[in-house]
């Protein structure tokens, strides 16, 4: 036998008012502990896109090394000369070398059968020899060795009339001599002689002042002077 139901007796699947919001807010629950979280998972993401970034940019190129100057030979120079002049275009110094060898480490130019010719502000002129020589960049200090000569030329006085004034040539040899032109000063820590005119001086070092005329010889020093009367003087 089959029983037909009212309408009012049938089962309704639509959802009641009360359970939509019932629903909305278990939704809006559900949010409200998932935005607790929001902060920490912003981080997490940004921390693994910055790590991504960095495994996959590519390497700047590294600088250069600096390279450090060796102390060995970057140029050579044969059968030179090396000319120096004052603002006024006149020639001031003049170095002659067989060879010469430029070292970038020490900017120093090593030269061999050196000579050196120098005049000074007073017009006093320098001639020096030496095996060897070492000049430093702009030629102002050269370093002899090897019967190394340094002599100052004989000058006129002020008073050209009187032989009295005439100043004397004198003569510096050694193993070694250092010369500043600039200063106008020559010195060596090994035995030397100096010659003045006919007197003659021997040190274990010394050092010569041109601007006061001062020779400091110390060590086993001995001198030989000779008397004016036994000088034959010239015109």
């Amino acid at each position: 036998m089959i029983s037909i139901l009212p309408p009012a007796a049938v089962l309704s699947t639509a959802p009641t008012q009360a359970e939509v919001a019932s629903l909305w807010r278990r939704i809006l629950g559900l949010w409200d502990r998932a935005s607790l979280y929001a902060p920490l998972l912003m981080m997490v993401f940004l921390a693994s896109g910055t790590y991504w970034l960095v495994r996959n940019t590519p390497n700047m190129p590294s600088a250069a090394p600096v390279m450090q100057a060796n102390h060995e030979v970057d140029y050579f120079l044969r059968n030179f000369t090396v000319r120096s002049y004052d603002v006024a275009g006149v020639l001031k110094s003049e170095l002659h070398g067989v060879e010469g060898r430029h070292y970038p480490d020490t900017d120093i130019l090593e030269i061999d059968e050196a000579r050196l010719y120098n005049v000074n502000p007073a017009g006093q002129v320098i001639n020096a020899t030496g095996n060897r020589a070492y000049s430093n960049d702009d030629g102002s200090e050269v370093q002899l060795a090897g019967n190394a000569v340094v002599i100052r030329e004989s000058r006129l006085g002020p008073d050209t009339g009187d032989a009295a004034k005439t100043i004397p040539r004198l003569e510096f040899r050694g193993d070694f001599l250092h010369v500043f032109l600039n200063e106008e000063r020559v010195k060596s820590h090994k035995p030397v002689v100096l010659l003045r005119g006919a007197d003659q001086f021997t040190g274990d070092s010394f050092e010569y002042n041109n601007l006061t005329g001062v020779a400091n010889l110390k060590g086993r020093v001995r001198g030989v002077l000779v008397p004016r009367s036994a000088i034959k003087l010239t015109p």
